[in-house]
């Protein structure tokens, strides 16, 4: 789900933020958190199954298939 925030004062605190922010309800409730760390990253206390050796030998990896084909797979299953 994606949410746009319109509010230009909301928009301007998050552009300073540095880290983590908890949004939360009135009440104080937590609703969920903001993060500037970046996609990719792992939250605090997840380790990662693999080492960064090994995630340096996956990268290198050019094995797949061409999105091309595999949407046209999904289009061909569609009309079965």
């Amino acid at each position: 789900m994606s949410i746009t925030i319109t509010d230009p004062a909301l928009l301007e605190l998050l552009a300073r933020v540095n880290g983590a922010v908890d949004f939360t309800s009135p009440d104080g409730m937590i609703i969920g958190s903001f993060t500037t760390d970046g996609f990719g990253k792992l939250p605090p206390g997840v380790k990662s199954p693999f080492t960064d050796e090994q995630l340096i030998e996956l990268r290198k990896q050019r094995n797949g298939r061409k999105l091309a084909d595999i949407l046209r797979d999904l289009e061909e299953q569609e009309k079965q």
